[in-house]
């Protein structure tokens, strides 16, 4: 399986020690490394929580790359991959999961087509 960590083009970068609370609408790739309270979605994008980043959102996006911590529902409509030092708390929904060795979830996981 091709891991897919890092997509070729970020559009947008929410740094780390930045605060957002709302919702986060997108087309494209979004980074975040700071700090998201609210909804995060998209209907063709891909969304990469990095390492820093602790987000408390419902998330419905394209592709779900999680390197961070995330609490709150994932719901991808391609794939959700959780790379170490990953957390997520919450229920997580896609047709392809990756979950590595080294990441903490808890939540109930769906797999549908």
């Amino acid at each position: 399986m091709r891991k897919t960590k890092e997509p070729e083009t970020i559009n947008t970068f929410l740094g780390a020690g930045t605060s957002i609370e709302g919702t986060i609408e997108f087309n494209n790739t979004v980074r975040l490394d700071g700090n998201v309270k609210g909804k995060i979605h998209s209907n063709q994008g891909t969304v990469i929580i990095g390492e820093k980043a602790v987000v408390n959102a419902k998330i419905i996006v394209n592709v779900a790359i999680i390197m961070g911590e995330v609490n709150g529902t994932i719901d991808a409509k391609e794939k959700i991959e959780v790379y170490p030092p990953g957390r997520v708390v919450g229920d997580i929904q896609a047709p392809v999961v990756l979950i590595e060795s080294g990441v903490i979830f808890n939540g109930n996981c769906s797999m549908k087509t």
